[in-house]
């Protein structure tokens, strides 16, 4: 098996994401032995933000890292603790809250479309929307 990095490059659809990783230095993080769960938005997740808000993101990377460190839980949290919780804490030091109803789940506001994808430090879900932290978002 692969890293969670790996697992997501090889996957072919988390290209904004990885590059986003890259340039916010979190890929070491991702790559190591802690275990991680990412909730990881498609290109086509970063496609739906504001036209220019990657690459305004990939201008100021404190930024950056805040958002992509937001979409990193600890622990190996599969599609059965999911549903069996209503919040993760993540990378970035908030939580995300996480919802479940109708063989549905939600990381805040993001569907999560497809779940369990293993790696050797963990396990991704992909979501459909990129997450914002409230410090932010509000911003």
């Amino acid at each position: 098996m692969a890293n969670i990095v790996e697992t997501a490059v090889n996957a072919g659809k988390f290209k904004s994401l990885v590059q986003a990783a890259e340039a916010a230095q979190i890929l070491d993080a991702l790559k190591s032995d802690e275990i991680f769960t990412l909730f990881a938005p498609t290109d086509e997740a970063f496609a739906k933000l504001p036209e220019g808000t990657l690459d305004s993101l990939l201008k100021d990377i404190p930024k950056l890292k805040k958002i992509l460190a937001y979409h990193v839980a600890y622990g190996d949290v599969r599609s059965d603790d999911l549903v069996q919780i209503e919040e993760a804490e993540t990378l970035e030091g908030s939580v995300v809250a996480i919802e479940s109803k109708n063989g549905k789940v939600k990381v805040n506001d993001a569907n999560v479309v497809q779940t369990d994808i293993l790696a050797d430090n963990g396990v991704i879900h992909v979501i459909d929307s990129v997450l914002m932290p409230a410090m932010v978002a509000g911003k």
